[in-house]
């Protein structure tokens, strides 16, 4: 047994896909195949169930791979701990971000660290809240950026910025030359919201809880571009984060009067983290740049 085999039970425990648990570790479909029926073998049990059309891991395989994420984040934190005696500042990065931030944060932050961090490789990893804080927990990241407050007791998280949400409507709907819309004009009104596991969805459904407005039936879209494409032609409204908002196009953004909703944005990390001197000066820069305008 080696970790590399356990690397390979853990993907294919995220993805339920051989090929996409290959992508994942870069490893051919055939060589990862492999190595697991080998790794059954070796242990004497049956870790993944086989079918023609999908993959399940058997009880014992989903235990192993649970016990797997702690040894391979363990070994990952050796590691860490021997560059962080040579170079706090150098060796890889790996972070998080979830969908819905990713396109509009990455490119205003990430030229700034490669220049701050000349020895530092960053290891990018888009994907939902939940994932996110699994891969945490399990060593498979150094850090994430994620929606705040997160409550889990082996992460902790440092505020960055706020960022305030707009409604978005079509230019061809009534509302579009509003300078400001209030959030009673809200009540009763249907809004387009994402599927389930987006905190964008968790967080416009509660706004609209308090608005009095209530979720688009039978649609839920599976990313933040269906929204804008739904709203654009003029099937309803939604709730855009300002960093995503684009003008010029068919889609007239309109800021709320009062309080206005919005999302708090933070970077959160273990705290048993060894890379804790990185990621504090990582933090202090990343908040001092986020304050200024994009």
């Amino acid at each position: 047994m080696n970790l590399r085999d356990l690397e390979y039970l853990v993907a294919l425990d995220e993805h339920k896909h051989f090929g996409r648990a290959a992508r994942a570790t870069f490893a051919t479909q055939p060589t990862l195949s492999l190595q697991l029926m080998k790794l059954e073998k070796e242990l004497g049990v049956k870790l993944v169930e086989r079918t023609n059309r999908k993959v399940f891991m058997t009880p014992m395989g989903k235990k192993i791979a649970a016990r797997a994420r702690t040894v391979i984040g363990g070994a990952k934190e050796i590691a860490a701990m021997a560059l962080e005696s040579k170079d706090p500042m150098a060796g890889e990065l790996h972070l998080g971000v979830f969908p819905t931030l990713a396109p509009y944060l990455l490119p205003r932050i990430v030229p700034g660290i490669m220049k701050a961090y000349p020895g530092l490789r960053l290891k990018l990893v888009e994907e939902k809240t939940e994932v996110l804080i699994s891969r945490l927990n399990g060593a498979d990241l150094d850090a994430a950026f994620l929606a705040l407050p997160i409550k889990e007791e082996g992460l902790q998280a440092h505020y960055l910025m706020e960022e305030e949400f707009l409604l978005a409507v079509a230019k061809a709907h009534p509302w579009a030359k509003k300078k400001r819309v209030s959030r009673r004009e809200l009540k009763n009104r249907d809004l387009l919201l994402l599927e389930e596991g987006h905190c964008l969805r968790d967080q416009a459904l509660e706004f609209c809880g308090r608005a009095g407005a209530a979720e688009f039936p039978d649609f839920r879209a599976s990313s933040m571009e269906t929204l804008v494409q739904m709203v654009a032609a003029d099937v309803g409204m939604t709730l855009i984060p300002k960093m995503a908002a684009k003008t010029g196009g068919p889609i007239a953004y309109i800021p709320f009067e009062g309080a206005r909703p919005s999302r708090k944005i933070g970077i959160v990390w273990r705290k048993s983290s060894v890379r804790k001197n990185l990621l504090e000066d990582l933090k202090k820069r990343l908040a001092s740049s986020l304050s200024q305008p994009a």
